[in-house]
């Protein structure tokens, strides 16, 4: 039975539904706030959202087993991620120095055969520590970053996306991608793996993570931009 035909079942019509399921809508996109710069309005991406969430009622069905709350998250943030792929802020110098600290991390971790320390790839890059912290800022502060832009040259992965919006569904639900995804996440030492979860499963927001590591907001911002691109590492073969 389709999530339409169960609602109509019950007395309830399509905009008591959506009125019903807004704040989900309003809470991802709050969260999705928290990596996208300033120039960005949440408000679009909620409009984006609302649109992802009425195509989550017109198509869920239940018989898949997934939840509805679970299908629509998905519908809501890839219709946000639309919304991102049509404003791509970011420089490409940016998407450039990712790929410089992606690559030294792979080339740290092959050498070494374990995880590579922050100052372990400054070293590989040539470059001091705090210019290496400040790169991971800057990258962090300008641009979303998606887990499976693995690809080369300088286009950001949003230039890469397809128009359809299912093809933004279905590489988030692709199974093989979420197999290595889910083993290189696991890979990750401690503290990264942590933040991910609290970021990720949890929808902390970096302060909230850094009261609980008991680090400052600048310091999650690191970490969390370090765990993207240690995965990007790994993820790129």
């Amino acid at each position: 039975m389709s999530v339409i035909t169960a609602y109509v079942a019950n007395g309830a019509s399509i905009n008591e539904r959506v009125e019903y399921h807004a704040p989900l809508v309003k809470r991802i996109a709050h969260h999705l706030m928290g990596r996208l710069p300033q120039s960005v309005q949440v408000d679009d991406l909620i409009q984006a959202g609302m649109i992802g969430l009425l195509e989550a009622l017109k198509h869920y069905d239940d018989a898949h087993g997934a939840s509805f709350e679970t299908y629509a998250g998905i519908r809501i943030r890839g219709a946000m991620l639309d919304e991102v792929r049509r404003n791509d802020w970011a420089p490409r110098s940016v998407h450039r120095k990712a790929r410089r600290v992606a690559e030294a991390v792979r080339v740290v971790e092959g050498r070494e055969g374990r995880e590579a320390s922050a100052r372990e790839i400054a070293a590989e890059l040539e470059i001091p520590l705090d210019e290496y912290y400040d790169l991971l800022a800057d990258a962090n502060g300008h641009r979303f970053f998606s887990l499976d832009e693995t690809g080369g040259g300088d286009d950001s992965f949003v230039e890469h996306i397809p128009d359809e919006h299912a093809g933004v569904v279905d590489g988030i639900e692709s199974e093989e991608f979420h197999k290595h995804l889910a083993s290189a996440i696991e890979g990750l030492p401690e503290r990264e793996r942590l933040v991910m979860a609290l970021y990720y499963d949890q929808e902390f927001n970096l302060k909230e993570i850094g009261v609980v590591l008991g680090v400052t907001e600048s310091r999650v911002c690191q970490i969390h931009s370090q765990a993207l691109l240690r995965l990007r590492a790994r993820l790129g073969s």
